[in-house]
């Protein structure tokens, strides 16, 4: 199939090089053979003594001037092409059905003036595929109680990422149910699921736009609103030693920003909207030791009677969770603090021992 697939693209590559190329070709020809008429109408005259050199060399620029914009545009014949399969794939994507949908008359999250009582996430008997019966989650049980930090870990592969895509209702389970607070994320709107669930990635987006606009995201956030975020996540600095501060334009993905910038503004980006669960998708894993450490700091502030999912492959840096859930091909295999893990000497501890003995060398 991969062959097949490859030799057609390598054919219709090869098309579009020669429509290309003979577009561009059959109009040079013709602007060619354009002037040699108008030389050879134009000499004829002019032996004639009915027409002046002044007048054939105007009629000469007038000639290539009216194919120059032809030519131009044969040019472009490629790129006109491209933007015309951009169009189509764009329609074909906005003209998919919608997978998930919101509950006719969606349930609202629970309320509580003590934050503490808030911020449970359940797992019951959770199967997951992303196609067919080839299940990457499989009978999935566990709960997380309000305000506790909890890191699930486990070799490449075993679910880790789906876990969290589930939680944000970007799929739907195979089987099973995972309810927030007692409510089925089901039977929740999206918008506010979202909202009261916070994900940081490795590798957070960046829009083109001002930096204060990169924070706020399309909300109505004012500006002492998004500098307090800032100042918790230990961001300002950095941002008001930028040209314009908190106007100063990015590129889009932040390609005049380190990686290690990039994601500082990703933790303001969550810190504003003050979720009550928050997800750690291996946030620091872009950040030298000092900014690492400046996140650390306010991350302690943060996740005050906050919960916690924290995913990492560098267990180093989970050891003073609450608890860790480890995975092994979409089953947990092992839950337990660090300690008690080590004490069990079952897969957390081997995956530890390598981690430990690669750093050493």
């Amino acid at each position: 199939m991969f062959r097949e697939n490859n030799q057609h693209y390598v054919r219709q590559v090869d098309r579009t090089i020669f429509f290309d190329s003979a577009v561009s070709a059959t109009l040079e020809w013709i602007g060619f053979i354009a002037i040699a008429g108008v030389l050879w109408l134009g000499g004829t005259r002019i032996l004639n003594q009915s027409l002046t050199f002044g007048t054939l060399s105007t009629f000469i620029l007038f000639a290539q001037r009216l194919f120059f914009p032809l030519q131009q545009l044969a040019e472009k014949f490629t790129s006109i092409q491209s933007g015309f399969t951009a169009v189509e794939r764009i329609n074909d994507l906005l003209s998919q059905p919608l997978d998930i949908r919101d509950a006719k008359v969606p349930q609202s999250l629970p309320q509580s003036n003590d934050s503490r009582t808030l911020g449970e996430v359940s797992f019951k008997d959770v199967w997951f595929a992303y196609k067919g019966d080839d299940y990457v989650l499989k009978g999935l049980d566990f709960t997380i109680r309000p305000g506790e930090k909890v890191a699930i870990v486990g070799p490449t592969g075993a679910g880790k990422s789906s876990i969290i895509r589930l939680l944000c209702r970007l799929y739907e389970t195979t089987r099973g149910s995972i309810t927030v607070d007692g409510v089925d994320v089901k039977d929740v709107s999206q918008n506010e699921l979202r909202r009261y669930v916070g994900v940081i990635l490795q590798d957070g987006f960046l829009f083109a736009g001002d930096v204060k606009s990169n924070i706020a995201l399309g909300e109505s956030y004012d500006l002492a609103q998004i500098q307090t975020a800032a100042e918790q996540m230990n961001v300002s600095a950095f941002i008001e030693d930028l040209p314009q501060g908190y106007d100063t334009l990015l590129r889009e993905r932040g390609t005049n920003l380190s990686a290690g910038q990039k994601q500082l503004l990703a933790f303001a980006r969550s810190a504003i909207r003050n979720p009550r669960i928050l997800v750690l998708d291996e946030a620091t894993a872009n950040l030298d030791v000092g900014t690492e450490v400046l996140i650390q700091d306010a991350l302690e502030r943060l996740l005050v009677n906050r919960t916690a999912i924290i995913i990492a492959h560098r267990l180093s840096t989970i050891r003073y969770v609450d608890r860790i859930l480890v995975l092994r091909q979409g089953e947990l295999a092992e839950s337990g603090s660090h300690e008690e893990l080590m004490d069990l000497n079952g897969v957390y501890a081997n995956l530890y021992r390598l981690q430990m003995m690669g750093q050493a060398l």
